[in-house]
């Protein structure tokens, strides 16, 4: 009998920023490799707290430096190797930087978080924006 491939672990953030309206708007990336939208997120490297995660892969994936805020999910999926996959996410407020494309990322899009919801490609990442969105006060 073997043992069950290990579980990927990976950390994110659902990312926003103040809108010009007084609402918030969030950030939601392109990935070329899988042509679809996501929540910026990756996986953790040996010995990385998830929290560091959350804040690396959102810094290189969109640019922006952020605070991390509240935990606000987990999500679980079979990722494309068919593993299960957990990725943790925390609600972060971008403070500084800005977009270039790269290899693992080309397109970033601010956006409400109805049209954010409506952008992104897996069912597990709707979910969590639209609660978080539902949840959390405007900025401002």
């Amino acid at each position: 009998m073997t043992d069950p491939e290990p579980q990927v672990r990976a950390a994110g953030g659902v990312l926003w920023r103040p809108g010009p309206e007084g609402g918030r708007e969030w950030a939601v990336v392109h990935r070329p490799r899988y042509d679809d939208w996501s929540l910026p997120k990756g996986k953790l490297r040996e010995g990385e707290s998830l929290e560091a995660a959350a804040l690396r892969e959102v810094l290189e994936e969109t640019g922006m430096h952020a605070r991390l805020g509240p935990h606000v999910g987990t999500t679980r999926y079979l990722d494309n190797k068919g593993r299960t996959k957990t990725a943790d996410y925390w609600l972060m407020e971008a403070v500084d930087g800005g977009f270039a494309d790269n290899s693992e990322v080309d397109e970033l899009r601010w956006l409400g978080a109805e049209a954010a919801v409506a952008l992104l490609s897996h069912e597990h990442d709707r979910r969590l924006l639209a609660r978080v969105a539902a949840e959390e006060p405007a900025a401002g």
